[in-house]
């Protein structure tokens, strides 16, 4: 494990080998000096097409533009020398023309070398093959016969081409072989058979190889295999092929597995750093066996592991040491089990630890190259300088080298150059240029400036200084030119000058200024980060299921930033929405007339230049179900019969039942009728037939969206007929007259009948009597009528039906009356007792039950008010009234009575027939009660202090008036009550004239009538003692009412300031300067002028109660309006007041000051003549 982490560098180790890439690799500007770099060559493995030209690539920059030579198999190859090889200019690119040419002829190994003043860069060794297709080699295949159930391998051996070929196996109509896992193709091409079948036998097993580079295909000659079984084989094949070898020791030809390949028990594989590992175990026997893998003392990679060719093949890819180990494969049939371990070994080409990279350096500095590799076996590592080993190299004491690094000390100017690193192994080398400039420049930032960079909150941000300088500028950040940025949360300078911003946050948007600095100079740019809101999707799409031929919305609703403009893009399944029915509006997608082919998943996607969010949701599209199809009858038995069929589609929506219908062709044709329904996982039903009818059965299936059409009928299932299997139902008797009995059913139906001649068998007799029953066969009805039977007396009754096949079961007896009349006899012994003035009990002795004549009902009281207790004349206007108490009573109460009234009341006994003969009248009174109110009540003639009241008696007196009870009280200006004063009036008493009252004054009247029960209800009334014919009002002196007294104020105060204007226009010639005074002054209180012209604002009558600007409030503060308690204006015409019945008042009463719409600070203040004018000065 310690070494898989030294080769496999981890997450973080990795973003650190990014990082430092990122701040440590320095680009030397091209407008300064600097040896040659290669920027652009051939791999290293280069494979031509004889058909193309050969192009070795090499390009390479510096300053000045470097020069290219080549050479070829380690000696100068001299391009100008031949025609054929072009450079290209500015460039070391070779062009190679072969046309016409033995292409072997340019085969071999080429390096690229670019120099300059400051050096010489060298490229890899690029190897030069051309790709080679040769034919197969010409032999003849012998028919092969085999044994049928043994092993047999095809070899293919295609010839050696390059790059090597793809290998597969057709027949001569060009169809590949079916492979699968008794019959597979191993990596070398080989067809093996772990046991072969008679199906096997056939002519044409061709293999195949197609090269790539060239596209072409060879073709092996057809192997032609023939399989027997033994007792087929004479003994001239048994001889010639030696037969007895294929014999098992099993009867049944089956054997345990064994290898194929690899063969024996273990095997050695070998594979490189980087590379797939593939192994392979192919196995006969028979049955064929199942192959499985595993690693000895530990798991397989299985983020990196695949298998191949019904496992038979296991890869591993990317290879690194920890996947070297024992790799067992096993084989296993019911025979037995066999294993196989391949001992894998991980070796390595050199590889990169860190490679060289370019210095660049200041004289008199010092630097380090390293040149870190790894591999297996460890590589080993050479140094060069402009393409030389320094082993040969003129000696320089300021270069030291100590084995994968080179120490350069106190450069000096003129000393650079290009170093090469070379390591290598037995599996390879890698080379590497690194150069040493020499130089002493100022910084420069190389980062355009004023960059605005932008991000989303809570994502990191990059903000670039790419610099350059000899020595290495520093770089210091400073946020809006004032703030130095640190190293530490949440910044990070990185080693090239970025500043990074871990999260950003709006609070870091803003101007960023970056300074390089050496030596030799100091330089600064400037740059700015934007933080913008992120999008997001707030209200997702959600999952549809939709009828076809309706609409779906998806809905998408997006918040965004609003500096940026989003794009909003709908796809399905990931792909482009379909040209049509689709709408894409602002925030949703509707689809409009839903098909089968809508479904899928629909995604919304809000794009930004910075960001995107994106939701998804499924469209299901469901419709009915097809219709069932393919109905069959089985089973089939005089009452039953098995009914199958084969469901439709059910169309996304999955079947909740299915109803079976059935259609009587003999009774009823054309009409279908529900039978009976299953669940929707079914498709079978045992239904229950009827006799005597002539069967189609349909089936129709139900979802979520409805029901299907019917399915097409079935055939016809006749059933015989039988006798009935129930009788009619809903059987009632009743009289509907006196003297007879109606028995009535419902009939059964042909369905019902279960034979012809259908007829029902009715029998009767009177209950509780010893009789004989009486019947009677009818047919084609559905009621019979007895006659001549008692009134209202018990019946048994009874129906049954009956065919030609039998009668139906025994029927039920049904308990029935015969026809009722009306009653014979009266309430008797009736008795009235009075409760009070409005409610009597009324109490009879019940009719006997056989004087009813019929289902007693109960009992009606008639009663009517004849007249008042001391009335002479009858009351021609009261209606009789009817109370109705049911069943057998022999009470009632009459609620609702008048007072002090004479009643006639009688009580008839009720059937359903009718009512009975009515009991003697009987008469009654009620006592006395408490009046109602008085009928009117007026206020007339009022004087200053006098008031005259008129009003009627009650409606109705309920008893003997006593009297009059009369209250009043006055109410003042604030809605208060004064003192009550209570008067009695006689009865005969209807106005009265009060005295002594106060003047201009509200008084509250109360009046109630009395008997000597008690007062009735109250009438009120309101007057004052002076009369207003419009609103009520109290006279009084209009000098002494504030309104008015502030009216005036308001317009003495309004002429005073008109008259101080004209004063000043006339004295000033119009215009007042004030500008020169204010300027003089500096009063802060001054009004201010207009600032168009320089004079004061008009006077406006919009502001009559606001102080003057500049002026000063008087210390009083306001002038209020004085408000007189006498005033009039202050009531409204009536009132909401009342008193409870003992007088007292109730509630506020309702005439409401109006108030002064002037009134409180915000319009107290009236404009002081003497501060106006001192604001002028």
């Amino acid at each position: 494990m310690d070494r898989n982490r030294k080769w496999v560098p981890s997450f973080g180790a990795v973003l650190l080998i990014l990082l430092s890439h990122m701040t440590s690799a320095l680009e030397v500007p091209l407008d300064l000096p600097q040896p040659p770099t290669i920027t652009l060559q051939s791999p290293k493995d280069y494979i031509f097409d004889p058909r193309e030209n050969i192009v070795i690539h090499c390009e390479a920059k510096g300053k000045p533009h470097p020069s290219f030579s080549w050479t070829r198999n380690g000696t100068h190859f001299d391009v100008e020398q031949d025609s054929k090889v072009l450079m290209k200019p500015g460039s070391g690119t070779l062009v190679i023309d072969i046309s016409g040419e033995k292409a072997e002829a340019y085969e071999g190994t080429y390096q690229c070398t670019a120099h300059n003043e400051h050096g010489t860069a060298v490229s890899n060794s690029i190897v030069i093959r051309q790709s080679r297709s040769p034919l197969w080699s010409k032999e003849r295949n012998e028919a092969i016969v085999v044994q049928m159930g043994v092993s047999l391998v095809l070899q293919c051996r295609p010839p050696a081409g390059l790059p090597p070929p793809f290998v597969f196996w057709m027949d001569n109509n060009f169809q590949r072989l079916l492979l699968d896992k008794r019959v597979s193709q191993a990596l070398n091409g080989d067809l093996y058979f772990s046991n072969v079948l008679r199906e096997d036998t056939r002519s044409d097993y061709i293999c195949y190889a197609r090269f790539p580079h060239t596209q072409t295909i060879q073709q092996k000659q057809p192997i032609s295999v023939t399989v027997v079984d033994m007792e087929t084989m004479n003994e001239t094949v048994a001889a010639l092929y030696n037969v007895t070898d294929f014999c098992s020791g099993d009867p049944e030809g089956e054997r345990r597995p064994g290898f194929m390949m690899p063969l024996g028990t273990t095997s050695t594989k070998m594979v490189l750093r980087g590379e797939t590992l593939e192994l392979e175990c192919i196995a006969d026997g028979l049955p064929t066996p199942e192959i499985s893998w595993q690693k000895d003392g530990g798991e397989l990679p299985s983020s990196r592991m695949s298998f191949y060719n019904f496992k038979k093949t296991l890869k591993v890819s990317d290879v690194n040491e920890a996947d070297g180990g024992n790799y067992r494969c096993t084989a296993t049939n019911n025979l037995g089990t066999v294993h196989h371990i391949i001992k894998v070994t991980v070796k390595a080409a050199p590889f990169w630890v860190s490679a060289p990279r370019n210095l660049i350096l200041a004289p008199n500095e010092t630097g380090i190259l390293t040149c870190r590799v790894n591999g297996e076996p460890k590589p080993k590592i050479t140094w060069f300088v402009n393409g030389v080993s320094l082993k040969n190299a003129p000696e320089d004491h300021s270069r030291k080298v100590d084995d994968d690094t080179v120490i350069l000390s106190n450069v000096q100017s003129g000393s650079s150059a290009v170093y090469q690193c070379n390591a290598s192994n037995e599996f390879g080398y890698l080379m590497a240029n690194a150069f040493v400039n020499v130089l002493a420049e100022p910084p420069r930032v190389l980062t355009p400036p004023n960059r605005v960079y932008q991000v989303i909150t809570n994502n990191p941000a990059l903000l670039h200084c790419a610099s350059f300088g000899s020595p290495i500028p520093t770089i210091t950040w400073f946020k809006d030119i004032q703030t130095s940025v640190k190293n530490g949360d949440p910044y990070v300078i990185h080693e090239n000058g970025t500043l990074e911003i871990h999260v950003a946050q709006p609070l870091n948007s803003g101007k960023y200024t970056c300074i390089a600095t050496n030596n030799l100079g100091i330089k600064e740019n400037h740059v700015y980060l934007e933080v913008k809101e992120p999008t997001r999707i707030l209200k997702q799409p959600e999952y549809k299921v939709v009828q076809k031929g309706m609409s779906a919305v998806f809905e998408c609703k997006v918040k965004h930033d609003p500096s940026l403009i989003p794009t909003m893009t709908w796809l399905k399944d990931n792909g482009e929405l379909p040209d049509g029915r689709f709408e894409v509006n602002v925030d949703s997608l509707t689809i409009n007339d839903v098909t089968d082919g809508d479904e899928g998943t629909y995604t919304c996607i809000m794009n930004t230049t910075l960001d995107q969010d994106s939701a998804s949701a499924m469209l299901t599209v469901v419709e009915k179900p097809d219709s069932p199809t393919d109905l069959e009858l089985t089973d089939q038995t005089e009452r039953s019969v098995q009914l199958t069929w084969i469901p439709g589609d059910e169309h996304n929506s999955a079947t909740q039942k299915f109803l079976i219908q059935y259609e009587d062709l003999l009774h009823q044709p054309g009409v279908w009728i529900n039978l009976t329904e299953v669940a929707g996982t079914s498709t079978t039903a045992q239904l229950n037939l009827s006799p005597y009818v002539y069967y189609s059965f349909r089936v129709l299936a139900v979802n979520h969206v409805g029901y299907s059409q019917p399915s097409q009928p079935s055939s016809q299932y006749r059933t015989n007929p039988a006798a009935p299997d129930e009788n009619p139902s809903d059987i009632q008797c009743v009289g509907t007259k006196p003297g007879n009995l109606v028995i009535s059913w419902t009939s059964l139906t042909g369905f019902q009948a279960n034979g012809p001649g259908l007829e029902y068998k009715v029998q009767w007799r009177q209950k509780d009597m010893d009789e004989d029953w009486s019947s009677k066969n009818v047919a084609n009805v559905s009621q019979f009528v007895v006659s001549g039977t008692p009134i209202y007396v018990p019946y048994e009754v009874k129906v049954q039906a009956l065919n030609d096949y039998g009668s139906g079961p025994k029927p039920e007896v049904v308990i029935g009356h015969s026809g009722e009349d009306l009653p014979l006899s009266a309430p008797d012994s009736v008795q009235i007792m009075v409760t009070n003035s409005t409610l009597a009990e009324v109490h009879w002795e019940p009719v006997s039950l056989p004087s009813v004549r019929g289902q007693l009902q109960g009992y009606k009281v008639y009663y009517r008010r004849e007249r008042g207790v001391h009335d002479t004349e009858e009351d021609t206007e009261q209606q009789e009234q009817v109370l109705t108490f049911s069943g057998n009573r022999s009470e009632g109460r009459l609620p609702g009575l008048q007072p002090y009234s004479r009643y006639n009341l009688t009580i008839r006994v009720l059937n359903n027939k009718g009512e009975g003969p009515p009991s003697p009248s009987k008469t009654f009174e009620t006592p006395e009660g408490v009046p109602g109110p008085p009928s009117f009540l007026n206020a007339v003639n009022p004087s200053l202090d006098t008031l005259t009241l008129e009003w009627g008696p009650p409606t109705n007196n309920n008893g003997r008036l006593a009297g009059y009870t009369l209250k009043y009280q006055p109410v003042n200006n604030t809605n208060e009550l004064g003192p009550v004063k209570i008067m009695a009036l006689l009865a005969n008493e209807t106005t009265i004239t009060l005295g002594n009252l106060n003047s201009s004054m509200l008084y509250k009247f109360y009046l109630s009538a009395k008997t000597i029960k008690g007062s009735g209800p109250v009438i009120t009334e309101e007057a004052f003692t002076v009369m207003d014919t419009t609103v009520p009002s109290r006279q009084v002196d209009i000098a002494t009412q504030g309104w008015f007294i502030g009216l005036m104020c308001a317009i003495a105060l309004l002429i005073l300031v008109l008259l101080i204007v004209c004063f000043i226009k006339r004295n000033k010639g119009g215009k007042y300067p004030v500008k020169e005074k204010e300027d003089a002054h500096q009063d802060p209180e001054i009004q201010p002028m207009k600032e168009d012209d320089g004079t004061f604002g008009e006077y406006s009558d919009t502001e009559d109660h606001k102080p003057l600007k500049g002026s000063r409030t008087p210390s009083n503060g306001t002038v209020r309006r004085d408000e007189s308690d006498d005033s009039l204006v202050d009531y409204g015409e009536g009132g909401d007041g009342q008193f409870n019945e003992d007088g007292s008042f109730i509630g506020q009463y309702s005439g409401k000051k109006e108030k002064d719409t002037h009134e409180g600070n915000e319009s107290s203040e009236a404009p002081s003549p003497v501060n106006a004018m001192n604001s002028f000065v």
